[in-house]
This record gives structure tokens, sequence and C-alpha cells, in this order.
């Protein structure tokens, strides 16, 4: 068979049924080049001015991209002046052409992004961390996010893939292991079969322009697979897919239709856009049908990981997110500061994290920053009593969005140590000269309790507390479930007059 011409027997992966989908094509190879439908696109507000510009040169004046989203989490906390101008006129440009604007204090593009994705569909976003957790993305710069929601398609040339399995199914984690574990066990097992190192010299990486592809935690909730696929950045992976039940996907829509409807009620728009996509998601959730790897399916490499062979913890070192290491290789390092926030986070996480500091009650030996990713997480939060919890151990509470993962807003002290759930841990990227550890929400409570990180016996003696809890803690935000929310859905949308709408 010639390469180049793949036919319709072809063995093919999930990944690569998804885009010959959106590309109408009989089959698709690493390599080729492809213009695949974009489905779903963002943009994020430090690169969202040169976008708007680049639509400019492009003379659009309406999306052909189904749904495009702007959102303002790099730089609603700590704006400058010229970023007050961006909040002021960037939501009128977007909305104008038939885009979604989000409100400076929404929170993380990806967060609101991710409620909004329609199942075995692609797209992109201006952000590296544009990793769906249903469907796959591809982030690109401000150029191509501009030409895909101005044309509704993307140049790209097809990824090979490398296939990640864990073995035994979510059941067969161990007590005390986290998503943010098992995130970092694939560094962990590359390095250990010599596929990826960490110095830069003659550095290798084996998923380094691939798409990442992840079976054998379908249970999982989308919400907990971002978490997986959002990481495929610091991989430097091409862009992510995370198999996920049908089950996981029909509840995260549900939730999302009813989300989608409050934002209408209370005034986001373009409101046409968002009852389109509301259509879509009740038109799959009508007949929901996911697509599937084919049993032969060829990869670059397949990893198997046993999920019962993860026991402890697994870090990221400074200042390297490759660096993965156990708690016990790593040792009880002092800590200075912990940041629990970024879009590597969800409620439940703050919940954890909440019922750590309660149990502790006082005072802190250090500085502990807290940044829920929404408004709607930062809501619920205070309603449950846990921002009183942070307050009381003398927590600093961040506007929900980037933070400190960033780099450019709020900073940690020079060269202090740092615990933190932010994606990655480049030199001087949280602090000058800090030292930051990578680890999970519980790890990272528990070493603002102690001033260190724990050993391992004494993390999973304080973890179990969490257990007692464990069905409410990480219990998600559903929408639907609440009522709050269910209610403004069935407000009609408020009327607005637009220039562009007359």
């Amino acid at each position: 068979m010639d390469l180049l011409e793949p036919t319709l027997n072809m063995q093919i992966s999930t990944t690569k049924r998804g885009i010959l989908h959106a590309c109408g094509l009989p089959g698709v190879l690493p390599g080729m080049y492809v213009e695949p439908k974009m489905t779903t696109v963002g943009s994020q507000d430090t690169t969202g001015p040169m976008t708007r510009d680049e639509l400019k040169d492009l003379a659009c004046l309406g999306f052909s991209a189904d749904l495009v989203m702007q959102s303002f989490c790099h730089t609603a906390a700590y704006p400058k002046p010229v970023d007050v101008v961006t909040h002021h006129t960037l939501p009128d440009f977007i909305r104008d052409r038939g885009g979604v604007a989000l409100r400076p204090g929404d929170g993380i593009i990806h967060s609101w992004l991710n409620r909004m994705l329609l199942p075995d569909t692609v797209g992109t976003g201006g952000d590296s961390h544009t990793r769906f957790p249903i469907g796959i993305s591809f982030p690109a710069g401000s150029g191509a996010v501009a030409f895909a929601a101005a044309t509704g398609v993307m140049p790209l040339d097809m990824p090979e893939s490398v296939l990640v399995r864990f073995k035994g199914g979510v059941e067969a984690m161990q007590p005390g292991i986290t998503l943010r574990d098992l995130v970092h066990a694939i560094p962990y097992v590359a390095i250990k079969e010599g596929d990826l190192t960490v110095p830069k010299k003659n550095k290798k990486n084996i998923f380094a322009g691939r798409i990442l592809e992840i079976e054998g935690l379908e249970s999982l909730t989308c919400e907990q697979g971002f978490e997986l696929s959002d990481a495929s950045a610091e991989r430097s992976a091409a862009g992510c897919s995370i198999k996920l039940n049908k089950e996981s996907v029909s509840e995260y829509l549900r939730s999302n239709v009813v989300m989608l409807k409050w934002m209408i009620a209370e005034g986001y728009g373009d409101v046409r856009t968002l009852k389109r996509r509301i259509a879509s998601m009740e038109a799959w959730l009508a007949n929901p049908v996911l697509m599937e790897a084919d049993p032969q399916a060829e990869y670059k490499k397949v990893y198997e990981i046993d999920l019962k062979e993860i026991t402890e913890p697994i870090l990221c070192c400074p200042n390297d997110p490759d660096d993965a290491k156990t708690l016990s290789e790593i040792g009880e390092e002092k800590i200075d500061e912990v940041f629990i926030g970024s879009c590597m986070t969800n409620i439940g996480h703050f919940r954890a994290a909440g019922e750590l500091l309660q149990a502790h009650g006082g005072q802190l030996p250090t500085r502990l920053w807290v940044a829920p990713p929404t408004k709607m997480d930062a809501a619920q939060l205070t309603a449950e009593g846990y921002y009183s919890i942070y307050g009381k151990v003398g927590a600093r509470t961040e506007m929900p969005g980037c933070s400190l993962c960033m780099g450019n807003q709020a900073r940690v002290a020079d060269k202090a140590t740092v615990v933190s759930t932010s994606t990655r841990n480049f030199p001087n990227r949280l602090g000058q000269g800090a030292n930051v550890y990578l680890s999970s929400a519980e790890l990272a409570a528990i070493a603002a309790i102690l001033g260190k990180l724990p050993t391992k016996e004494k993390y999973l003696d304080m973890y179990k507390s969490l257990l007692k809890k464990k069905d409410s803690t990480y219990k998600y935000l559903n929408f639907d479930q609440y009522s709050d929310y269910v209610e403004s859905a069935k407000a009609p949308a408020p009327t607005r007059l637009r220039a562009t709408t007359l």
C-alpha cells in the first residue's frame, strides 16, 4: 500500500478517526497535510489583541468556526492600562462576529471552553493548554487561531501518536494516589524507558510534536480527564485525546447545556452561537455515540502503566516539568510557599485542601495562595464555607483565573521553595530564582501545613482523613443539579440590541 494513500480498511486510532471525520476523508496517516474543520476555537487575552488584528487583516466580519470564545483570565487580576482597554473593547469585537465573550473575573479559558465542546470534534486555541477532554485540539499561535476562527478550518500536518494505557482501571488506584500522580507517571515511565531525558543538551522526548492518546481510565469524569489531557502541553505533545465512556460524556453535556442556558440568561453573547451549541449538544445526547480506535491501530510507541504499581505521589522537581520523581526520592524538602490553582485544578481539589486545612486548624508555617479556576467554583466554595477555612489559616485568595501559574501577575518571594499545582515550573516563572515542585492539590495542602514535603508515610496518614467524605469532597459542578442555575436557565434571554443584528 502506498503510505500516502489511506484506504477505508486501514486501522487507525481514535484521534485519527476524529480528524478524518473533520476532514471528510476516508483515512489519514502521519505526515499527511489535512485541513480539519474547526468546531471550537478559543482565544485568550494576552494573544487576543494580536488575533483581533489578524482577523482585521483577513477582513473577517463573521466567524466561520461554529463557536469562537474569548477569555480574559491572564490579565484580569492585575491589569495594566493597556489590559483595561482590551477588557472594554475586545468583547464587542468578538460578539460582533458571532463569538462568545467572557468577562474579566470569570476565570480560566479552559475551564469555560471545555464546557462548550462537542464530542469527537476538532478545535484550536491561542493557549498551549487548549487540550480538550472530549474530541481533540491543536493549540496554535494568534495567526493560526485567527485563520481557524475566520475560515472554519486549520492547516495541519498529521502527527504520529503515542499511546499511554493505564492498566487496572480507576478502581486499581492505590490509597492516596491522585490523578496528578498519574499525570506525572507518564514522564516518570518515559524516563525509565530511555525515551525522555531531563537535560536540555541532546534532549530526547518521544512525545514532542506527537499526539498523546490515553486509555484505561474511561470512567473518569470529563473534569478529571482534562487534568490528564491538559498536561500533554508539558510533554510538548501536538495534541491529546483521552478515552472516556458515554456515561461520563453525557453527564458533562447535560450539565453544560444548563450552563450555556444560564449564560444566555446572564447576558452573555452571542446568543445565536450559544443556542446553536446547545442544540448540537442536545442532538448528541439524543443519540450518544463516541468514536473508537481500531483494534490494530498503530502508534509510535505504547506505554502500559500498571496503576497498582503507583504507591506514592510523583512530583516534578525544580525547575523542569519533565523531571519526575517519587516523594521518597526527593525527601523532606523545606517549603516556603504553596500555590493551589491553575487549569489543572477543579472544585474537588479545593474542597480536599479545605478539609485538610480545617483539620489542621491553626496558622500555617508557609504562605498559601488559593485561586479557583472559575467564578462558579469560587461561589460554590464560598457557599460551602471553604473560603472561611482559607481565611482562618491565613491563605491569600486570588481572583479566579491563572494567578501565579501565568507568571505575569503576582509572584512568590525571590528564591522561595514552592509546591504548586500549576501546569509548569520553568525557571523564574512563579518567582525570581524560585524552586518549584509540581504536585497534586492534596500533597500541596499537606506541604503547606507541615512547612516541608512529607514522608510517604506521613502523607498517606494525613490523606486518610479525606476518605471519610470522599464522595462529597470530589463532587463536581454539574449545573443541572444546582437549582440556582436550573432556574436561571429557564429565564428568557435579555434583549440586547446591537448594530450588527438590527
